[in-house]
């Protein structure tokens, strides 16, 4: 479940993204928080070591499971390029930490 803060959506999404899914940052991928309403939707774009990679689908689902669970979030997307493909984001991804200038964590 999600914490009581006076912080965004975002950012409480990024914060869980970086403890509960370490595995992201262990194989080399890369996550940024796209769109993230309360009482709406949350878009997250998985990359670098995640795109082509064959278990990004089973991450993702994992993702969206525990997030629908949030009673501010009614719809997860986890989007992940195949490899070789953009999204069409014209932002560069991080490696690893926070970066806010980006607007999702690395």
């Amino acid at each position: 479940m999600t914490e009581q803060t006076d912080d965004s959506l975002a950012e409480r999404v990024e914060r869980w993204l970086t403890r509960q899914m370490p595995i992201i940052q262990m194989h080399g991928g890369t996550s940024a928080i796209r769109k993230a309403e309360p009482g709406g939707e949350v878009i997250i774009e998985l990359g670098g070591g995640c795109r082509g990679c064959e278990i990004s689908a089973i991450t993702g689902g994992n993702i969206e499971a525990e997030l629908l669970q949030w009673p501010e979030i009614e719809e997860v997307t986890v989007r992940v390029p195949d490899s070789g493909e953009s999204l069409g984001v014209e932002q560069p991804e991080s490696i690893m930490g926070i970066d806010r200038s980006e607007g999702g964590r690395g």
